[in-house]
């Protein structure tokens, strides 16, 4: 059976992702949204969510680059003198491996965010991670422990087999996505171990910010036996603070309203929902 999540990223960064989100669910193939609970727009988001009981939302944990739901002083070692969290990946990386003080402050964020999205009394979907910041172990160790105490049952796993991606169009492995492939396969392993639900395949990182109406049809229409997740980053345009460079906001929210995209989908003969839709069946 073919089942499929087409998610939204960075839901609440801003008004116009927001707006995105809301018209790519009701007028496209948009079935879920990944929220930052600390973002400038989360209020708008979770106030549209509440219209929209199909739309599944899921936790999106902000651990680099935005702001932090726990009070700056109380996790020194993660941010920068301006109070929101650190963009040095690699360094940050490391102090989070080798000193305890980081580690404890990584967990007091990410209940921090458990806690903040338990307030919105959203049902949670999902769990995934801004940058896929979730790789790193410890934070993988982290949102395990944390997450059970907030009814997580799916978590992310950036797990992106290319056979699928040449397919559609042949694409020459990014540098994350070199990066990520080992670390992935590593955390696949871990987290399935646990009996969460995690999808067969996910597809958004070779083509993060282009994901364009050709790229997504193509993959739905080339979809396996499983479940997949294909994740978006919509914005109704740019230039909104944390907008990411290059990224073709438009594009994407175009891809998702499409009628290519919508015939894609009903040619696939695939299941349309949230992680949870498909948990006990997983």
């Amino acid at each position: 059976m073919k089942r499929l999540v087409v998610n939204a990223d960075d839901f609440g960064l801003a008004r116009e992702v927001n707006e995105a989100v809301e018209r790519a669910h009701r007028q496209g193939v948009l079935s879920a949204a990944s929220l930052m609970v600390a973002a400038p727009d989360a209020v708008d988001a979770v106030e549209r969510a509440r219209r929209m009981p199909a739309l599944r939302v899921g936790l999106h944990l902000v651990l680099v680059e935005g702001d932090p739901a726990a009070p700056a002083t109380e996790i020194p070692a993660l941010v920068n003198p301006s109070g929101r969290l650190r963009t040095d990946l690699a360094a940050y990386g490391l102090a989070i491996a080798v000193r305890p003080s980081a580690r404890r402050q990584i967990g007091r964020e990410i209940r921090a965010q458990f806690e903040a999205f338990r307030a919105t009394r959203l049902p949670l979907d999902h769990v995934n991670a801004h940058q896929h910041y979730h790789l790193h172990p410890w934070i993988t160790a982290e949102i395990l422990e944390i997450g059970r105490d907030y009814g997580m049952k799916a978590l992310r796993v950036p797990f992106e087999p290319r056979s699928l991606l040449a397919a559609v169009e042949p694409t020459p492995p990014s540098l994350a996505a070199r990066i990520a492939a080992p670390w992935a396969a590593l955390m696949r392993a871990r987290v399935r171990s646990t009996g969460l639900a995690v999808a067969d395949r996910v597809f958004g990182l070779a083509w993060s910010g282009a994901m364009t109406e050709a790229r997504l049809a193509g993959l739905i229409a080339r979809l396996p036996e499983g479940l997949t997740e294909i994740y978006l980053h919509p914005a109704t345009k740019g230039g909104f603070r944390d907008a990411a460079p290059g990224y073709r906001y438009r594009d994407e929210f175009a891809a998702l309203v499409s009628e290519n995209t919508r015939d894609a989908l009903r040619n696939s003969g695939a299941m349309l929902g949230g992680y949870g839709d498909f948990v006990r069946r997983n």
